[in-house]
């Protein structure tokens, strides 16, 4: 790219599951727009987690608008290949993605109050857009206690986005801390592998039954994907409360498929203590307690990065304050992905299609309406 800046009527930023839905609706309106992603390929989101990972929806509800992922509608999808899917549905709808694109800075063009359009400089130049969607995803950097620089040098540890698989472990104990989706399948296999591990902090709920039985299936998933995208919503006083407790990090999502029976059965010591600090080297947990392992895997979570916005958006807690997906401090930006941007599903495959067509209807409204209609946003993850 020349020293030029390339311009577009919509910059998008991120080729995840958002980002392309977002790509999608933009192209059947007719716009002039690029995708930005900072990964050698799309889908690499997802290529680059651990090498068991197994999604806990099945096809049926991982897939964006126009194109089917070729696995039967009931099997879950590894994540290679939900990346690989992700991969095809761009190349399908011959989405303007531009990989191998790190964005530096998102600051306002002209004027400087972001009414002239928005500057994104990147790693392979500069673009310059009437109107921006931020679609980054939720997680971006690893959240780490600052304890953990003071464990014996010997111990291994690893955070969950860095773990691949058992063979990266040292021999011996392992304790998992976070007890989350995460957590479960991670400490699962490592104790499948021949480690002695140890499950530190609170069990959330579980489902009766694990997702991927037939019961799971057939009954469990049904109701859920309900649930996730006409009950849990911004628009209901239960989703308004589970939205707040889940922007502040206090939802506890419950376990679907390693669930406390089949962590116990592999032989999994789980300790409702959380991982508080350290002692003489070694982790210490809140009831006073201190272990002798190996290895440390910290299933920790992430933290979202927007310090690359030179923007003066309004911020709630963590994140960009935003009205479904309009940032109202900055006009003609947008963001996708968030926790509870409209429902629960808005962190799955599953709602990203229906977040996507909203915040385009509103850019084309600003933009002046234009182009084709996108397709029902509600039918988008089952389009063929």
């Amino acid at each position: 790219m020349s020293n030029q800046s390339e311009r577009h009527e919509v910059v998008v930023i991120g080729a995840g599951q958002s980002g392309l839905a977002a790509g999608y609706h933009l192209a059947r309106r007719g716009f002039d727009f690029v995708i930005l992603e900072r990964g050698d390929r799309v889908g690499d989101v997802w290529r680059n987690r651990y090498d068991s990972l197994l999604l806990y929806s099945p096809a049926s509800g991982d897939e964006l608008p126009g194109l089917r992922v070729p696995l039967p509608r009931r099997v879950c999808p590894t994540g290679r290949q939900m990346a690989d899917y992700l991969e095809a549905y761009a190349t399908h709808h011959q989405l303007p993605v531009q990989t191998g694109t790190r964005v530096q800075r998102l600051a306002a063009a002209g004027s400087g109050d972001g009414q002239a359009g928005f500057e994104i400089s990147t790693t392979s130049g500069t673009y310059v857009a009437n109107q921006v969607i931020v679609a980054t995803g939720a997680f971006q950097l690893p959240r780490i206690p600052d304890f953990a620089a003071q464990l014996d040098p010997t111990i291994r540890q690893l955070h969950s986005s860095e773990y691949r698989g058992p063979h990266q472990l040292a021999d011996g104990p392992v304790l998992v801390v976070g007890v989350g989706h995460s957590g479960t399948d991670i400490g699962h296999e490592v104790a499948l592998a021949g480690h002695r591990t140890t499950l530190s902090g609170r069990v959330p709920a579980q489902l009766p039954f694990p997702i991927d039985s037939w019961r799971g299936r057939n009954l469990e998933w049904p109701i859920m994907r309900f649930l996730f995208s006409r009950i849990f919503t911004i628009g209901t006083p239960l989703g308004r409360r589970m939205a707040a407790k889940a922007r502040a990090g206090m939802f506890a999502p419950p376990l679907l498929r390693n669930r406390r029976p089949e962590l116990e059965k592999a032989g999994i010591e789980l300790r409702e203590a959380r991982t508080v600090g350290v002692e003489g080297g070694k982790p210490r947990l809140a009831d006073g307690s201190v272990l002798d392992v190996r290895n440390v895997i910290w299933c920790t979570g992430f933290r979202p990065d927007y310090g690359w916005i030179d923007l003066p958006i309004e911020t709630a807690g963590v994140w960009p304050a935003q009205r479904r997906g309009v940032i109202e401090s900055v006009p003609g930006l947008y963001v996708l992905g968030l926790p509870f941007l409209h429902s629960f599903a808005s962190l799955l495959v599953l709602g990203a299609s229906r977040d996507a067509a909203h915040v385009v209807g509103l850019l084309a409204e600003r933009a002046g309406e234009r182009g084709a209609q996108p397709a029902s946003a509600d039918a988008g993850t089952s389009a063929a």
